[in-house]
């Protein structure tokens, strides 16, 4: 029976039975940590045999550099031509950077508030600079902006991507707008893949200010949930064929890829973009790591050897993906008080719950020992207008973990949504 359906009567009966399982679930002294998309150790050991390459004592680039040394600061030549594939770009046209694409986000954002872009005012200059942030969105890019005290403007999330009317309307308009993030490939948490329309309509784009710029997130481009992945268009090139081959910074690693703590991430975008950052680059760093730059090379061979390695972790977690859509589907959906997506690839499902409860059912989950991502954390400033969205992280717990942390939020979701209509 819907939740909406029940009298007073049944849903102080509902709420007290499931009082009962929840205070069984806190006796029985879970911790169980859900907050983070990490890999699990299964798929860690996956790579292990990467720390073993060396074995032979062969330590020198192609380009003659011994990659234990100092130099080459934008990225030995077979690690470009490696990972030029796996985002779309030429090997003119990307920089590898150390462990962390997010490293390389605050970065770019660093330079465009105190240097500016291809000859524009820094952004430190401007008075106040204004971000679109598609939501719901990663924490961690809105804390970026925030960080740099850039005003965050939501933008909604649609099934093909952000409100691409929205997005064209504000940006043509204010000169004050100056990028907007974007996770187009199994967005994160929505699961998302951009139609083509939208990576077109992005491509196309005609802002007033003429430093906007597209922080094209793609981190999660080789991580499918299926044997037929949903692949999205090439933004450079769309943005080439639009004489806007400068609109967009595109960003990658192999963070879930090999180790999120020592993986390769890289950025690429037009051949003048790219130029101009890797002058300031040369300031800030003598050389990333180039040992882990030609240890990954080394390890995969060539791109295709990298997808198959994705199998090798889809076979892992997928299981774990359908685990949590079967329950929600079993226990959720015949109450009519949540939806949620059932993604393709990606690291997370995103939860809706009835509005008003999200930070209600985080708070039940964590006093029972299960840790969730913060309600609010996929909104700007962790403040959902309409306190509903809940980011779920699959991948780290085991299959049985799993299963009694997801028992557990089944029945917070059942409280928090009975304790509102009893409000009501």
């Amino acid at each position: 029976m819907m939740l909406s359906q029940m009298t007073k009567d049944e849903l102080i009966a509902f709420k007290e039975e499931n009082e009962k399982l929840y205070s069984e679930f806190r006796s029985k002294g879970l911790c169980l940590n859900m907050a983070r998309g990490n890999p699990c150790k299964q798929q860690l050991e996956l790579t292990v045999d990467m720390l073993k390459v060396f074995d032979d004592g062969d330590f020198m680039s192609e380009c003659g550099n011994d990659v234990r040394n100092y130099g080459v600061p934008d990225g030995i030549p077979e690690a470009k031509k490696f990972f030029s594939e796996m985002i779309g770009v030429g090997t003119d046209e990307i920089i590898i950077f150390g462990n962390s694409s997010l490293n390389a986000m605050f970065f770019s954002v660093q330079c465009a508030y105190n240097k500016g872009i291809l000859g524009s005012k820094p952004w430190s200059q401007c008075g106040k600079v204004k971000f679109l942030c598609p939501v719901p969105g990663y924490d961690r890019h809105f804390k970026v902006t925030q960080f740099f005290d850039i005003d965050m403007i939501n933008i909604p999330m649609t099934p093909t991507g952000p409100d691409m009317d929205m997005i064209e309307e504000l940006v043509k308009n204010d000169e004050s707008i100056k990028g907007i993030w974007c996770v187009p490939q199994y967005s994160n948490p929505d699961g998302i893949c951009y139609s083509d329309e939208t990576v077109k309509r992005f491509a196309s784009l005609k802002p007033a200010a003429k430093d906007f710029r597209i922080f094209w997130d793609n981190a999660y481009c080789i991580h499918h949930l299926t044997n037929n992945p949903r692949y999205i268009l090439n933004i450079l090139d769309e943005a080439k064929k639009a004489g806007n081959e400068d609109i967009v910074y595109i960003f990658g690693s192999t963070s879930k890829v090999t180790f999120p703590g020592a993986g390769v991430a890289v950025m690429g975008g037009s051949k003048k973009n790219i130029d101009e950052l890797k002058k300031y680059l040369g300031v800030s760093i003598i050389s990333h790591d180039k040992m882990n730059q030609l240890r990954h090379v080394k390890f995969f061979g060539t791109f295709d050897n990298m997808l198959n390695h994705m199998k090798k972790h889809m076979e892992i977690i997928a299981p774990k993906f359908r685990l949590v859509c079967e329950m929600l589907e079993k226990e959720i959906a015949p109450l009519g008080i949540g939806s949620w997506t059932d993604p393709k690839g990606g690291y997370f499902i995103s939860f809706n719950a009835p509005e008003g409860c999200a930070k209600r059912i985080v708070q039940l989950c964590s006093e029972a020992g299960v840790t969730l991502t913060s309600a609010g954390a996929t909104f700007p400033y962790g403040k959902d207008p309409v306190d509903s969205n809940i980011r779920i992280a699959p991948t780290y717990p085991s299959i049985e973990d799993l299963k009694k942390a997801m028992e557990l939020f089944v029945i917070c979701v059942k409280l928090a949504a009975a304790e509102k209509s009893l409000s009501e």
